[in-house]
């Protein structure tokens, strides 16, 4: 079952979608976390499966998780883009 939250999101990016260049689409589909932000997501992962957050982390890591969404959404539409031909 889709997530309704992604869907949503998918929905209201779509202009975003429509307008991105080539280039832009590959700069955005190449996009990675740097180490120390990617150490920490790992680090809060860990800790949300143990069930260890503190109310601070927590809300870091559910801002994280969203910021996640996001660039995935805009990402697959980059690709799409990409995969249509756009060069």
């Amino acid at each position: 079952m889709p997530d309704p939250q992604i869907s949503v999101l998918e929905r209201l990016l779509d202009p975003i979608g429509r307008v991105l260049t080539p280039e832009v689409a590959r700069q955005l589909v190449a996009l990675q976390a740097d180490p120390a932000v990617q150490a920490r997501l790992e680090e809060l992962a860990d800790k949300c499966t143990e069930g260890q957050l503190s109310a601070e982390e927590h809300a870091e890591y559910k801002v994280s998780v969203r910021a996640i969404e996001f660039i995935g959404v805009l990402q697959a539409k980059a690709r799409h883009l990409l995969s249509n031909g756009c060069t």
